[in-house]
């Protein structure tokens, strides 16, 4: 079956859908939300939440990381960030939330020049390691051969290779590219690497022997890739695309199973829900944590993308504050609008629809319903 669209006689197109083209369907049991589990294990670290901060100056620090690992999550601090450049980069920070709009790219591009230390490296996680809650730091695929040695030798737990996009066959006539599945099976850690937004390009990822697979493609509030570059990937399809990988790299590797993580689109309670129920076992949040009274952004939201030197694919967006991260994670809410007790609207949808733990949840039904707003 194929559900491939003419798009001209000479280009057809597959139809692909959003998180808000598709809606759960409830079931014929119900369950109380407190007997839901909504625990996450990845390689020998468990956490309470499916829960992943993006690593992204406008969402984790140090402290932020700590206080999401507390209450059950994991925090992934950029390594590439103003935490990695500058010993005190609260100014900075300070500075980007009050750029004029015109002026916050070229701005953000010359206080991202600074270089990374790598003795930063290591203060800031050792700092995340001493509140004795899970560490990982997340490197481009471009830097992390330069940084890798530093990062292990810190103590990280969870490895993060994190780009717009990530291939296990990265063709360069300039550099030697990253052997990825060499790298990770020389490392002593587990890696998460992403992102990916094809079934192909998730598999590929998952025989370099990946421990997680990010999935996304620039799809994220503070991303502009789609009208810089002209590509985008809904996540509804990707997630469920990559899902159907990760199922047949199960069977193709004799049992190994490699985790989906969707990186991108998950804004607001809601597309929470429908990422599990189209395959992820867990999610990265980016704006979602960035509306967090303890952000480091201080309502604004940005992603490395935004400062890139040569060809910005992102912008700095504003967000706002809905609450504390306690708040946002577990309520309660005070509004109506997704943005407040993500946990809980989980734990919500999961009981209305009769299923007891996240990888029940995956068999959920779906429809393809677009949503009209009001």
């Amino acid at each position: 079956m194929s559900n491939e669209i003419e798009i001209g006689r000479g280009k057809r197109g597959r139809r692909a859908y959003s998180f808000d083209d598709v809606a759960v369907v409830p079931s014929r049991r119900t369950r109380d939300p407190q007997d839901v589990s909504v625990g996450w294990q990845i390689d020998a670290y468990h956490f309470e939440l499916p829960v992943m901060a993006a690593p992204m100056d406008s969402v984790m620090s140090p402290e932020t990381a700590v206080a999401l690992g507390r209450l059950g999550g994991l925090g992934v601090l950029d390594l590439e960030g103003l935490w990695t450049r500058y010993d005190d980069p609260a100014p900075h920070l300070a500075e980007i939330a009050t750029l004029e709009p015109a002026r916050a790219t070229q701005r953000m591009q010359e206080i991202y020049s600074a270089p990374i230390r790598p003795e930063l490296i290591t203060a800031r996680l050792q700092e995340i390691r001493a509140a004795g809650v899970t560490v990982a730091g997340a490197l481009s695929p471009q830097r992390t051969q330069e940084h890798w040695r530093t990062v292990v030798d810190a103590g990280v737990d969870l490895f993060v290779i994190r780009g717009t996009t990530v291939s296990a066959e990265h063709v360069s006539g300039n550099a030697e590219p990253l052997n990825l599945k060499r790298f990770i099976y020389e490392l002593d850690v587990p890696v998460i690497v992403g992102g990916a937004s094809t079934y192909t390009a998730a598999l590929h990822l998952m025989r370099t022997g990946a421990a997680g697979v990010l999935v996304g493609f620039g799809g994220g509030a503070a991303h502009t890739t789609r009208v810089s570059l002209g590509i985008h990937a809904p996540m509804a399809t990707a997630v469920a695309d990559v899902a159907a990988a990760r199922r047949d790299y199960l069977d193709e590797s004799g049992g190994r199973y490699v985790h989906v993580i969707t990186d991108g689109g998950v804004g607001r309670s809601g597309d929470l829900v429908k990422a599990i129920a189209c395959g992820a076992d867990a999610v990265m949040l980016g704006a979602a944590l960035a509306r967090s009274t303890e952000a480091p952004g201080r309502g604004f939201h940005w992603g490395p993308e935004a400062h890139h030197q040569h060809l910005p694919r992102g912008e700095r967006v504003e967000v706002g504050s809905a609450g504390s991260l306690e708040q946002i994670l577990f309520g309660p809410g005070r509004t109506a609008d997704g943005t407040l007790n993500l946990i809980g609207a989980l734990r919500r949808a999961m009981a209305t629809t009769g299923y007891s733990d996240v990888k029940e949840f995956q068999r959920v039904e779906v429809v393809v319903s677009p949503y009209q707003p009001y």
